[in-house]
């Protein structure tokens, strides 16, 4: 038996919808840290920076350092400076997270001779931006993407995410990108470096089994998924891979972990 000592939550569908919580959250956290519970928030959503993640969660009622959000932005930073450590320019298709990871680590925007192409979730996406990529990425250039989510939820209904946009880049260039976020591991294992957890005693927690479980397996961690977001328990019948275990919503996972003395 495996006692839980850390937990790295998703956000969107998760933790609320768009700006509505979902559970009273300031309490969860409160309970996560009484037990003196490690956590860590990791979102494919890269349309926020970490300071803008973070003033959210305080809105709500959670209290954490801006060091324990990782976006799929800051991700996709990482592993582009392991290839160009100083930095340089490059083509970037998306919004404030994205930039700001970018500009912070030393890459600027450019239409032409560029390092690469980055992209995510881009919500004012035109024909004439999708056409100047394309035709950077005919040149070879490298292809960056920090996820390949093609929806996510909001409380008027599920709609269009980064990889809407990421397969129009790849059919019209015939190149594929380099994923940062989930189900990639790598945000997993960043998060855990940060807050010293082990993967042995950390859980993932999230709304959708082909990017937070999926990815929450590869990473070796325990995963459960929460019927708040994208995935139902009708979708559990048909996806390869499952989760170790499925609540109707977060407060009933904690409230079951915490009856259980936080043993899985």
């Amino acid at each position: 038996m495996n006692k839980i000592k850390s937990m790295l939550f998703d956000m969107d569908g998760v933790l609320w919808r768009d700006q509505t919580p979902i559970g009273d959250l300031g309490k969860i956290f409160q309970n996560l840290q009484l037990h003196n519970i490690k956590f860590a928030f990791a979102t494919n959503n890269s349309t926020k920076s970490p300071s803008e993640y973070q003033d959210k969660l305080n809105k709500f009622g959670i209290s954490v350092k801006e060091e324990q959000i990782i976006t799929s932005a800051t991700t996709l930073v990482e592993l582009l400076k392991e290839k160009y450590p100083d930095g340089g320019p490059v083509h970037i298709l998306g919004e404030n997270g994205l930039r700001e990871a970018l500009q912070q680590n030393g890459f600027h925007h450019s239409d032409r001779n560029v390092l690469a192409v980055v992209g995510g979730l881009d919500r004012r996406i035109n024909y004439e931006k999708l056409k100047i990529a394309t035709l950077l990425l005919q040149q070879e250039v490298d292809f960056y993407y920090t996820n390949a989510d093609t929806t996510f939820p909001t409380p008027e209904g599920i709609i269009p995410g980064a990889g809407s946009i990421l397969r129009a880049l790849e059919v019209g260039s015939g190149r594929n990108a380099i994923l940062a976020g989930k189900p990639k591991p790598k945000m997993f294992e960043i998060a855990m470096k940060i807050i010293n957890a082990s993967a042995e005693s950390t859980l993932v927690i999230g709304d959708r089994l082909d990017t937070d479980i999926l990815g929450g397996l590869e990473a070796k961690c325990f995963t459960a998924l929460v019927l708040t977001g994208i995935s139902t328990s009708e979708d559990l019948k048909n996806f390869a891979y499952q989760p170790h275990f499925v609540f109707e919503n977060l407060s009933t996972l904690v409230n079951n972990l915490f009856h259980n003395n936080w043993d899985i």
